[in-house]
């Protein structure tokens, strides 16, 4: 059987254009008939639960959850966000009806967002307080991922915490290594909790953390995000996926971000799952500022342009060589910034030459 020829740009681009035009024509008109004004109460403050294309579930002051539109003029809405909301005075019958609409947004003291190769810079959730960053020892522990999702919270100014999940199924010789790891973090001033969603070890302390915040769980698919949110919270009954026997990856469990409150305290926004946080977006500046143990050197180089490899005078390799930069984070911190160039040529590559 031969192989297919690839497509030319021409091709890719009529392809683009005609999938744009299928999204456009299935996007609501502005002749979409809305709630009247005259049938709606009076302003009140509500909580975005989840967001669902042109639609959104709000959660009053009152603890009633309602359904609601969203105005045209409101360009951007996710789980989280403070809003300013009307009801209908009278609400019709139906598991999916429409009891208001979503006037207003309020300032987030606080976003996540992640870079998507085909929607540019994309947000997930408002106003976090904290970003669990749930990891395990299977599909496979690698702390090239926890430092991608360190990056993107310092770069948020959100703090992280690093969970690892799944530590029922440490072996003795794999504990020594893992041990060492995390205590790596530990020593430049992260929080570290381990946890088993099977055992109920660890749960607690994660109840504790999460009292009176906001919280997000990211982390790979099939690291038991949704597990441990189920062991934490058994009435949120919460799909979960095993990990794919062929591939070793996680099956991707969760679909819209959600946020969820613990009887315990506190609320967690439960967010998709993502298989590696791509960093494309941050100048390799910056990437250095967010590995916060660079940050004492940075810009102490003998030459501006360092990029701290075997430049001499490099003040970064010198701190490796003094032992107060860990080869495990300067490894990775080269390994991000060489995937940079690769992430962006990809994006750009798969939005088209005029994107």
């Amino acid at each position: 059987m031969s192989k297919k020829k690839p497509l030319s740009q021409g091709q890719l681009r009529r392809m683009r254009n005609n999938q744009k035009k299928k999204l456009q024509s299935s996007e609501p008109s502005d002749n979409t008939p809305e709630l009247q004004d005259n049938s709606l109460g009076p302003e009140q403050l509500g909580t975005i639960i989840s967001r669902f294309g042109q639609h959104a579930d709000v959660e009053t002051e009152t603890g009633h959850l309602a359904r609601c539109n969203i105005r045209r003029n409101i360009k951007s809405l996710v789980t989280g966000d403070k809003v300013i909301v009307r009801l209908a005075l009278t609400s019709e019958s139906g598991a999916s009806r429409i009891e208001g609409i979503v006037e207003a947004v309020h300032p987030r003291h606080s976003l996540l967002s992640r870079p998507d190769l085909y929607d540019g810079v994309k947000i997930i959730a408002a106003n976090i307080d904290q970003i669990l960053i749930v990891t395990s020892v299977k599909p496979a522990f690698t702390t090239q991922i926890i430092d991608r999702y360190l990056v993107a919270s310092e770069d948020t100014g959100i703090a992280p915490v690093i969970v690892l999940n799944k530590v029922d199924l440490i072996t003795p010789e794999e504990l020594p290594e893992i041990e060492a790891a995390l205590q790596r973090y530990r020593d430049i001033g992260y929080d570290v909790y381990k946890v088993s969603s099977k055992t109920g070890e660890g749960v607690e302390q994660i109840n504790q953390l999460m009292d009176g915040k906001v919280s997000v769980f990211v982390g790979q698919s099939g690291v038991g995000k949704s597990s441990m949110i189920n062991a934490m919270m058994p009435d949120a009954e919460l799909l979960t996926g095993d990990i794919s026997e062929n591939s070793g990856l996680g099956q991707h469990t969760t679909t819209t971000a959600k946020l969820l409150h613990i009887s315990t305290g506190g609320d967690l926004i439960d967010s998709p799952g993502v298989r590696e946080f791509a960093l494309w977006h941050l100048p390799a500046e910056r990437v250095g500022q967010c590995f916060i143990e660079f940050r004492d050197y940075l810009g102490t180089c003998k030459f501006r342009d360092c990029k701290h490899l075997n430049d001499p005078g490099c003040s970064i390799a010198e701190a490796l060589e003094a032992g107060e930069i860990s080869q495990d984070r300067y490894q990775n911190y080269h390994k991000i910034i060489a995937s940079l160039d690769e992430q962006r040529h990809a994006r750009h590559f798969r939005a088209g030459p005029d994107e």
